[in-house]
């Protein structure tokens, strides 16, 4: 699935519907007891950050989607039989978070309100969870759209306010409604996805819908709850204090980065006192299948693609700016057991990663230093980040919707209906609002590797994020060159990535 904004996804005009939770839906959460099962770390994390954010003047969305076609004309209640469907499956679509003090809405809300936080909030925030009977989609005609670049700036306004981190419901689906297909499009708070969510989205709609119209049936029984990952993985990481060697490890790596988290390491003209900046969108191919192929090839014998897109981006940071060690935080999933597979969430981690490139002259020398370094920093991935800064004790005040840079590789070709993607116009939504970091995903697709990347809006970022994709691309191609002969070699130990 390319990952792009949603000014580039190919949605043509056409009648707009929406669907949100039905008001009486959203009224009876005022009602609802406590769920005694708390957010996760990072879900916490994120609604603190927006908070931090908003109260200092700044609204930033950061909401995620996904935006495909079903062709042929589309019955709306079939399809809205299939998108209740596909909500009640996920626990954590109908559930949410409110402040201690404050209720999560205002009984005369409407639906996708925005709702600024209340004044001197607790600090304390709890979960409360809808019952499936509970849920009702409210369907709403928005009207016809005949210019694609309007309807585009609506949708994202839209989703902005629905979409939310700050108020409860916070996702929405849509639906832009035409004679020979109808584009689907969904947006959520990062609270309730990660990229990989997204990406199952197409094939579970698309199954249930075709379902619904052959009056046929799929299986339909709630996966595994991410609500109960959440309060898992919390009770483990409460388990831990200041003396743990994870904590000692990432109080080493913040200290070589000058205490802090660190950002991508090349300039990217940023003022240090200066407002947040603005963010700008980056996406283009890579290289086609066959020299993806070939990079997976001659990177296999260290552990696949992933180390190579790591090892090239040390060898051309240290081009770009000269340093000789590339630190930075690489993200894993956390579906750490199969039940998790199926489950909606933000199932993320990160592991703090240092290759001291300047040891090394050649790609291979990188490849077999990110391997190493890998193979003994994925275990602290487990540990949320949020859990460790908060016994870390250091002022992490959060002033950025993004706490570190990030450089993620992730093949999706495994997953169910991928082969589908570009004939449905299939896409991952990234919305680009503000940050001062640079977010960047290279995503194995049946057609090649795509590069996506928010990074913010200066002439000095442009320019060096252009350099490094430029030199991306170029190190990809001549390693793949190369990678025939490497395909025979015999198997080293592979990091799993």
């Amino acid at each position: 699935m390319r990952l792009t904004d949603i000014h580039r996804c190919e949605i043509r005009p056409g009648r707009l519907v929406t669907w949100t939770l039905h008001p009486t839906t959203v009224e009876s959460v005022a009602e609802l007891p406590e769920d005694t099962r708390p957010p996760a770390y990072v879900q916490e994390a994120h609604v603190r950050t927006a908070r931090t954010v908003r109260e200092d003047g700044l609204f930033v969305p950061t909401w995620l989607g996904t935006a495909f076609d079903i062709p042929g004309q589309v019955d709306l209640d079939v399809l809205q039989g299939a998108l209740r469907t596909w909500t009640l499956r996920h626990e954590t679509l109908r559930s949410g978070f409110r402040w201690a003090d404050a209720p999560p809405a205002s009984p005369d809300t409407a639906p996708g309100t925005h709702t600024p936080p209340a004044s001197a909030p607790s600090d304390e925030l709890r979960r409360f969870t809808l019952a499936p009977e509970a849920v009702v989609l409210h369907r709403e005609d928005v009207g016809d759209f005949r210019d694609g670049a309007v309807l585009a700036r609506y949708l994202q306004d839209r989703f902005d306010i629905a979409a939310d981190a700050l108020t409860w419901p916070n996702f929405i689906y849509t639906a832009v409604v035409r004679d020979d297909c109808t584009s689907v499009c969904m947006a959520f708070d990062h609270t309730n996805v990660d990229s990989y969510s997204i990406f199952r989205i197409v094939d579970e709609i698309h199954q249930l819908y075709t379902a619904g119209l052959d009056g046929g049936t799929v299986d339909t029984a709630p996966v595994a709850s991410y609500v109960d990952f959440c309060a898992s993985e919390r009770t483990h990481a409460d388990g831990i204090d200041e003396t743990h060697s994870i904590v000692a490890q990432w109080r080493e790596f913040i200290a070589r980065c000058d205490g802090k988290l660190p950002n991508f390491p090349v300039d990217l003209g940023l003022d240090p006192e200066g407002p947040l900046p603005t963010q700008k969108l980056m996406r283009e191919w890579l290289t086609d299948d066959a020299d993806a192929a070939a990079f997976e090839a001659y990177c296999r014998p260290y552990g696949g693609s992933m180390i190579g897109i790591l090892a090239a981006t040390a060898l051309i940071v240290r081009e770009i700016s000269g340093q000789q060690v590339y630190r930075t935080v690489v993200p894993f999933h956390t579906r750490a057991r199969s039940e998790w597979s199926d489950s909606v969430g933000w199932y993320v981690g990160g592991a703090p990663l240092e290759i001291p490139v300047g040891q090394v002259s050649d790609f291979d020398g990188a490849l077999d230093l990110v391997r190493t370094a890998l193979r003994a920093k994925r275990p602290l991935s487990r540990m949320p980040i949020a859990r460790v800064l908060k016994l870390l004790g250091s002022d992490f005040r959060p002033t950025s919707p993004d706490l570190y840079s990030i450089v993620s590789f992730v093949d999706t070709r495994g997953i169910a209906g991928s082969e589908r993607w570009a004939d449905l116009k299939a896409y991952g939504l990234i919305r680009v609002s503000y940050g001062d970091q640079v977010c960047a995903w290279v995503t194995r697709l049946h057609e090649g590797l795509q590069f996506a990347a928010r990074y913010p809006d200066t002439d000095v970022a442009q320019k060096n994020m252009r350099l490094y994709v430029t030199r991306l691309r170029e190190l990809i191609r001549s390693v793949a060159d190369g990678a025939p002969d490497r395909a025979a070699a015999p198997m080293r130990d592979a990091a799993h990535s």
